[in-house]
C-alpha cells in the first residue's frame, strides 16, 4: 500500500508514491538521483505539484500554456511563464526534462504560407520579402538557406526557428 508513512525514509516515500510532493531540496536531489523526471511539455498539474514551493495556481498556469501549444525549451521559459526570478526555481532543473515535440498545426510552413499567415509571425515587410523571394527563386530548403537568401539577422532566426517548418 502506497502513501505517506512518517517512519519511511524520504527515499522510500519518493519510491512508494509516484505523486509524492517533494518537500525540500534534499528530496529533489533524492528524486533526481533515483532517475525521476518531469517532462515539462507534457506535465500534468499533479506532476508540477511534486515540486517544492509551486502553487496550484502556478501548476495550472503551466498546464494551460502547454495545452495551448506553448513550448518550454529551458528553465528560463518556466521562470518567465510564472513571473518569478530564475533563482527561485533553478533547483528544480535537475528534475525537469525539456523534450521537444512536434504539435500538428502549430508551425507555419514557410514554403506554403500566405503573406497574411507570415505577417502573424513576422513584421509585414519581412513577411512580404519572404513571400516575394519564394515566388521568384523557389522554395527554401532549410533555415540556413532562408537566412542567407534574405540576409536575416540571427536574432530574428532565433525568434522564429521553433515556429516554422519547411
Amino acid at each position: 500500500m502506497s502513501g505517506f508513512n512518517f517512519w519511511q525514509s524520504p527515499r522510500q516515500r519518493i519510491l512508494s508514491d509516484p505523486y509524492y510532493r517533494l518537500r525540500n531540496l534534499e528530496e529533489v536531489a533524492i528524486a533526481a538521483a533515483l532517475g525521476q523526471k518531469i517532462d515539462i511539455n507534457r506535465a500534468s498539474v499533479d506532476d508540477w505539484l511534486r515540486l517544492p514551493g509551486i502553487s496550484i495556481h502556478q501548476a495550472r498556469t503551466l498546464v494551460q500554456l502547454t495545452q495551448s501549444d506553448v513550448h518550454f525549451y529551458c528553465i528560463e521559459d518556466i521562470a518567465t511563464a510564472l513571473a518569478v526570478p530564475i533563482n527561485a526555481i533553478k533547483p528544480w532543473e535537475v528534475l525537469l526534462e525539456f523534450r521537444y515535440y512536434e504539435f500538428p498545426g502549430s508551425k507555419i510552413n514557410i514554403n506554403r504560407a500566405t503573406v497574411k499567415e507570415l505577417t502573424n509571425l513576422l513584421p509585414a515587410p519581412t513577411a512580404k520579402l519572404i513571400y516575394k523571394n519564394r515566388q521568384q527563386h523557389g522554395q527554401y530548403r532549410n533555415l540556413a538557406e532562408l537566412q542567407q537568401r534574405l540576409n536575416l539577422s540571427g536574432e530574428l532566426i532565433t525568434q522564429i526557428m521553433h515556429q516554422i517548418c519547411f
